[in-house]
């Protein structure tokens, strides 16, 4: 048994239910939207698509202007999320493999993928259970996988999952469309989290609403796919289909929100709405450089929104960066509830900043990928869109507004830190006043440099991540985007495909 499985059941022995039955704990509620981007919602400013009851949330609420998923896609996301580590710890970088795209590009050999959260590692909900909370998911999971587990063996009372015709086997797999009435299931899985939240309002709860939207197969109701082939396409965003998604998604929100307002919970919830990655090329991020699957900001910059009428201040806004592994400790704060004996938590107590009490103690946030994911993004790197990927083998650290990129084919290949001046391994931008990641100051800015490169260089020492140094054999310098070979000679009408030009988005064409 793992540990956290002995101290439930010397919870339940020892008065579990009374424990349960304690007052004004708050309820916490996570809602996570499936490849929504920063720029997807009707707040963060989107000339096209729609998202009343988030841009009303947001007045209820705080908003974090520069909140981050802690990996570039679903999967590694999702686990980051749920044991509060980065991925170097569980060992998720991506879905399925992080050998993805062509091999013959590939300088190194990258590190292994696990496939599904490991059993033994303690979630967010196994924690919060211990405390006496009930705990429901509702939705995707994508943890199952051959190394993982279902909802119900982490810590989950309850799991239901669907896209609108049906419930989905626990722990399943995959993405494809509703009943056109219930697009994605979006209405469905907020409905069972409302039958949840009845069924427990009067004792606390861990709610995880895991929305499979607006992740393909897109899809809207016929009336709201009406309502934008009606409306004037805006100069960024155009694509009837994600804007009719990403509207029923916000209208199952309303749902949810109506719910708490009906059984009068408001006041004793803290809620949550964040995205687990950007938005994908369908949709242009800029000002944000990127999308799903990279590690510039349109692929792990999010939309955050917390609301506790009460506790945070309505119309609020922070700057200071976060990530999604703050949660963990952020709700078990909230709880009341002690960090599990042996559980090292990467992410930091949210609650200073909610309450605008105080500030956070640490100086940087990081993200590890050390492998390869195919398919390029909107104004991703000249040599990654010729050569087919959407990011190679990168670290990176986020400190105050300046971000540092290290590529590690370039470090470990091509003369490391004696040869930075022209070897490409490193990228510098200063956020503050260059959110689209356009000028890079690694060589302008060498003090800058030399300081964040040794920092993330030392944080990857001491959480001791694996990084790939073996050269991989069957590299084939003709097909490497750097080359101009082959491999960029098939990349060229992609790489016209992609490149931003500060007009329309390729996503409506």
């Amino acid at each position: 048994m793992k540990p956290i499985a002995i101290f439930l059941a010397l919870l339940t022995v020892l008065g579990g239910p009374a424990l349960a039955a304690e007052t004004k704990r708050p309820n916490l509620i996570l809602v996570f939207a499936d490849d929504l981007g920063w720029k997807d919602v009707g707040y963060q400013g989107s000339d096209f698509y729609e998202t009343p009851r988030l841009d009303a949330l947001a007045k209820e609420g705080m908003v974090f202007s520069s909140a981050y998923a802690a990996a570039g896609n679903c999967a590694p996301s999702r686990a980051c999320l749920l044991s509060g580590n980065y991925t170097l710890r569980h060992h998720v970088y991506a879905v399925g493999s992080t050998d993805r795209g062509p091999k013959a590009a590939q300088r190194l050999v990258p590190i292994p993928n696990k496939d599904g959260l490991a059993k033994e590692n303690v979630t967010l909900a196994e924690a919060l259970k211990a405390a006496g909370y009930v705990t429901g998911h509702f939705g995707k999971w994508h943890l199952a996988g051959k190394d993982g587990a279902r909802p119900t063996e982490q810590g989950f009372d309850v799991s239901f999952d669907s896209f609108g015709d049906g419930e989905v086997k626990e722990g399943s797999e995959g993405n494809k469309a509703g009943p056109p009435e219930d697009p994605k299931g979006v209405f469905t899985l907020t409905r069972k989290a409302c039958e949840f939240i009845a069924a427990n309002q009067k004792r606390p709860f861990f709610c995880y609403l895991a929305h499979h939207a607006i992740h393909t197969p897109l899809q809207g109701r016929p009336e709201t796919q009406a309502r934008f082939r009606a409306k004037t396409p805006g100069a960024q965003h155009n694509a009837v289909l994600y804007a009719a998604c990403t509207y029923d998604l916000d209208a199952s929100v309303g749902l949810l929100l109506d719910k708490l307002r009906e059984l009068n919970l408001e006041k004793d919830t803290l809620l949550v709405f964040t995205s687990d990655n950007g938005g994908t090329q369908a949709s242009s991020q800029e000002p944000l450089r990127g999308n799903k699957g990279c590690y510039y900001e349109g692929g792990i910059r999010e939309p955050f929104i917390a609301r506790w009428p009460g506790v945070i201040q309505p119309g609020s806004r922070c700057d200071v960066p976060v990530i999604n592994v703050d949660l963990y400790p952020t709700f078990l704060a909230a709880a009341g509830a002690p960090t599990p004996a042996g559980k090292l938590l990467d992410g930091e107590n949210l609650l200073p900043l909610l309450q605008q009490s105080g500030g956070l103690r640490r100086q940087a946030i990081f993200w590890h990928f050390p492998g390869y994911l195919d398919k390029p993004v909107i104004r991703g790197r000249e040599l990654d869109l010729r050569a087919g990927f959407r990011t190679r083998p990168v670290s990176v650290i986020r400190k105050g507004d300046w971000k540092l990129h290290l590529y590690h084919e370039e470090w470990q290949l091509d003369g490391g830190r004696e040869r930075l001046a022209d070897n490409h391994a490193v990228e510098l931008y200063h956020l503050g006043s260059d959110i689209g990641e356009r000028v890079n100051l690694a060589n302008s800015n060498t003090a800058k440099r030399d300081e964040l490169l040794g920092d993330l260089l030392a944080w990857q020492k001491s959480v001791e991540a694996l990084l790939p140094t073996e050269p991989n054999p069957k590299y084939d310098p003709a097909s490497s985007g750097a080359a101009g070979g082959k491999q960029g000679q098939k990349k060229k009408r992609v790489l016209r495909c992609f490149r931003w030009n500060n007009a329309a988005s390729p996503a409506g064409r």
